[in-house]
This record gives C-alpha cells, sequence and structure tokens, in this order.
C-alpha cells in the first residue's frame, strides 16, 4: 500500500487465484522516472524528454503526496490524476475540519486544490524546488516574491503590519508570528517524527476554535492565554475582515456534517456559486442526505456536467441512490464515456445493476475493481457488484474473504451478515452482527439489524434490547421504533408497542 510513492515505476502484480504477488519495478526508492516518466529518449539526446504543463505537474505531484484511492495502478507522470485515482476531500466525516485544514493523515494535496493559492493558478513547482524538496527561497522570501507588489492579482502584504509581529531577516529557527507559514500553514507532526505543513492556506479563526473545535494557528503558539484571549486581538487587528466567504463556507460545512435543516440549501447554493472546483465537490457530496430533495436532485443534475472532473466525479458519487430514475440514469449513461476516467469509472459503478459488462467503462470498473482484490475492501466491493448483478452466493465468497483478512472491521461484519441472511442463513449471520455491534457500539443501524435478525429467530429478548439500544443512539430512527413496537406487541407489552408506535410516526414525519 506504501510502495508505488516510495519506488519508481512499481507494479503491484497481485495473482487473486494463488492470493500472491509478483511485484516489479523500475528502481528501488525514488528515482528520475518516478517523476520524469520513461527517459529512455533523454539518455539519447539529453536535450529531449517530456516537456510537463503546470496542471501535469500538479497531478504528478499530487499522485503520490494526496490521500487517495487508485483506480488503474498504472500512473504514468503527466498524465491527469483524475484519470487514476479518487481524491479524498472533505465529506461528512472528520478526515478534515469543516474549513479544509488536514486532521488525519491526507499529506498535501487536497487541501491545496481548496486554497486561494491554487485558485488563482499557484501550483506545487511554483515554490518547490522539486529536487532538492525545499521551497525555492527561504522564509517571507517566498510569499514575498508574489505578495510584495510584483503580481497584481496578489494581495499586496506588508508582513510586520499584517501579522501583529516580528518577521525574521531570514529562516527562524523556531516558528514566530512574523512568518507568513506559521500563520497559514500550520505543523501537524504525523507517525511522531514527520511534521508537515498545512497545504489550504487557511486564515487562523479563533471564532471558528471556539463554535467548531477547530484549530487556530494563534492558540498554537499561545496555548497559555487561551481562546479567549486570541479572539479578542484578532477581531481588534482585523475586525470585519474576518467575516470572510471562508468562514461562511466553514459554517455551511459544520451544519451539514450535524444534518441541520438549513444546509441543504446552503450547500445547492455553494455548488452552484463557489468559485474553487474543490468546494464545490465537497459540496455536491455533503448532499447525499438529502437525496429525496427535488432542489438537491436538480443541483445534481447540474453539477454532473460541470467543467471540473472532480467536481463531476463527486455528483456522480452522490446521485447514486436515484440511479432507477431514468433521467439520473440517462445522465449517468452519458457521463460514462468522460474524459476523465474516474468519472467513468463512478458512473459506471452507479450503474452497476444494469451495466453492460463488456463496455469500455465498466472494464475499466472491473480493473479497478480487481487491482483492489488484495485488500478486504476490495473483496467487500466486488461482493457488491456481484449481490447488485442477482448473485448472492458469488458475493457470500468475496465477503467471507473479506472478514477472514480483516475480522476487526464492523463494516465487513456487517455487510457478511446481511447477505448471509439474504441467502436463507439467519442463525449464521447473529453472530457477525453481534460482533459488529461490538466493535462499534454507537452504530444504531448495526443494533437496528440486529434486533430484525433475533426476532426472525425467534429470539425476543434479544431483538428488544438491541431495538430499544438503536433508538437510544438514533432517537429519529424511525424504521427501529416502528420494529420495537411490533416486537413489543407480540410479547404482550401493548401499552409500550403504543408509545413506540407513537414514537416512530413522529420520527418518520
Amino acid at each position: 500500500m506504501c510502495a508505488s510513492c516510495h519506488n519508481t515505476r512499481l507494479q503491484k502484480n497481485y495473482d487473486a487465484s494463488s492470493d500472491s504477488y509478483s511485484t516489479t519495478m523500475a528502481e528501488t526508492g525514488v528515482g528520475c522516472e518516478a517523476c520524469h516518466g520513461a527517459m529512455s529518449t533523454h539518455t539519447v539526446s539529453p536535450s529531449a524528454g517530456a516537456r510537463f504543463t503546470s496542471e501535469q505537474w500538479l497531478s504528478t505531484c499530487g499522485f503520490c503526496h494526496a490521500r487517495r484511492g487508485e483506480l488503474s495502478g498504472d500512473f504514468v507522470p503527466g498524465q491527469a490524476l483524475s484519470d487514476h485515482a479518487r481524491l479524498t476531500i472533505v465529506d461528512a466525516s472528520d478526515t478534515f475540519f469543516a474549513d479544509g485544514k488536514v486532521r488525519d493523515e491526507n499529506f498535501e494535496y487536497a487541501a491545496f486544490l481548496g486554497s486561494r493559492m491554487h485558485g488563482a493558478g499557484v501550483t506545487c513547482v511554483d515554490c518547490h524546488d522539486p529536487h532538492s524538496g525545499g521551497t525555492r527561497l527561504p522564509g517571507n522570501q517566498l510569499c514575498m516574491r508574489c505578495h510584495g507588489g510584483a503580481v497584481a492579482t496578489a494581495p499586496r502584504i506588508d508582513p510586520e503590519g499584517h501579522s501583529h509581529h516580528p518577521v525574521p531577516a531570514g529562516m527562524a529557527p523556531t516558528p514566530t508570528g512574523g512568518e507568513c507559514v506559521s500563520c497559514h500553514m500550520p505543523q501537524t507532526t504525523y507517525m511522531q517524527r514527520h511534521a508537515r505543513r498545512d497545504h489550504g492556506f487557511t486564515i487562523p479563526d479563533p471564532l471558528m476554535t471556539m463554535e467548531l473545535s477547530i484549530p487556530n494557528a494563534c492558540d498554537g503558539c499561545h496555548a497559555d492565554r487561551g481562546t479567549a484571549w486570541t479572539l479578542e486581538w484578532v477581531e481588534k487587528w482585523y475586525g470585519d475582515r474576518m467575516e470572510r466567504p471562508g468562514r461562511a463556507r466553514t459554517r455551511i460545512v459544520a451544519a451539514a456534517r450535524r444534518g441541520d435543516a438549513t444546509a441543504p440549501a446552503q450547500l445547492v447554493a455553494l455548488l452552484d456559486t463557489e468559485p474553487i472546483a474543490y468546494w464545490r465537490a465537497v459540496a455536491a457530496g455533503l448532499l447525499r442526505p438529502w437525496a429525496g430533495d427535488a432542489p438537491v436532485r436538480e443541483a445534481w443534475m447540474r453539477a454532473i456536467e460541470d467543467r471540473d472532473a472532480l467536481v463531476r466525479e463527486a455528483a456522480v458519487r452522490a446521485i447514486e441512490p436515484l440511479s432507477a430514475e431514468a433521467q439520473v440514469q440517462a445522465a449517468l449513461q452519458t457521463r460514462l464515456q468522460d474524459t476523465a476516467a474516474a468519472v467513468r469509472i463512478a458512473s459506471a459503478w452507479a450503474l452497476r445493476r444494469t451495466l453492460n459488462l463488456e463496455s469500455p467503462a465498466a472494464r475499466e470498473l472491473l480493473r479497478a475493481l480487481d487491482f483492489h482484490a488484495d485488500q478486504p475492501s476490495g473483496q467487500m466491493q466486488l461482493g457488491a457488484l456481484r449481490l447488485a448483478r442477482g448473485d448472492p452466493n458469488a458475493a457470500l465468497g468475496h465477503y467471507e474473504k473479506a472478514v477472514q483478512w480483516d475480522g476487526a472491521s464492523a463494516p465487513l461484519r456487517h455487510e457478511l451478515a446481511v447477505v448471509l441472511a439474504t441467502t436463507g442463513r439467519p442463525a449464521d449471520a447473529l453472530p457477525h452482527l453481534e460482533k459488529a455491534c461490538e466493535l462499534e457500539p454507537r452504530a444504531a443501524e448495526y443494533r437496528y439489524k440486529l434486533g430484525l435478525l433475533a426476532s426472525e429467530l425467534g429470539r425476543s429478548d434479544q431483538a428488544i434490547d438491541a431495538l430499544r439500544t438503536a433508538v437510544a443512539l438514533e432517537p429519529g430512527h424511525a424504521r427501529a421504533w416502528y420494529n420495537l413496537a411490533l416486537a413489543l406487541e407480540k410479547r404482550g407489552e401493548v401499552e409500550q408497542a403504543r408509545v413506540a408506535l407513537e414514537q416512530a410516526q413522529s420520527a418518520g414525519r
């Protein structure tokens, strides 16, 4: 899983039939061809060789400097990242903070795509020397190359007046408040040894720390003062300028993660008006819980035609629950011929139930699934494909292998239990659902499924306990309330059943 970025031209060559590898590589470690591609022409004529555009360099850097799922296992420098990988971006999980700063280990690329710097046309090699790994100029000199007045479109900055901190003459031995990167590219240390700067170029915002627990660089240096003190100075220095579009966008993302009723309309507006493609893609993905809303559906249909592949892919994945609708299905069919492989594969997956498996997009999908067949998640996806195609017995083998490889995964246990129950083996499914609940005790859906299964097996006490736990964890789970009412009524507890049924009706509104 790590080798493709730490070696040159690596081919995994996994053989599922023998569960073995015949991995090859052009060179151990990162050599010239890792970034420049095949150099045979260059060895004959040193002045010859590939000349990449800035966007080609961005994709080449991004392939290894991004958290992503590979689609082809065959990335060639200079090719578009969207033809070889699915990028991990801000979503409903806590992988990123709501303002786009990295939280989990996400490397640099995705946060950079969401930045105003990238939106203005800046790429990796504008700031970094790829051969030395360092920056092209030290300290603030690098930032001042554009923000010192030489580039008309870049805001002119006086570092000391802007930061209200002394500015070091060069690169300070320890971070100072006068260095641009200290405030706008805070560091996080991963694996206890690797300090990385956030490439989202975000603005420190103590108010977002107080509202949403998003860390800010000011508190990083002034931890002894407290966020209220930091906020007081930020408001004194910058005032109304802090009420910027990025702050509003952060609140929208946070509202969507909470499931607020105001979120869908705000996300639709963001999807339609946001100038940075990355955040349009984020908005498309976050709208998925509101798939039943007509304005959301209409927004996705527009986004499927977005000029940026990342947005089209996000919209395709989000609209998947509606893929049975004729109009949506027709739109997804057009994306099977998209210019970006990531969009074609996402569309093929959305249409997997009826897809012609001999079509070019289907073959790309199957290659992507086969590439991940050495991973538990890959086996689960292969199982999901077979299940969607009406072959639960073939699906079962993939799910069983996934659980065999990773028995500590609650989602894998849950999916295996569902397939076992579907194939008429509820008794075999029960221990897997019980294990899933043990592994993720706060997952209401697992408790709900356990309640259904226990009821089917005639284990009424276990069913009622599981359903009661489900509604305690998720009071708005209408189906769990309804099935709890049925189980209580069956046991003769009519009054409690009536209360549960009223809760089901209330939750279902």
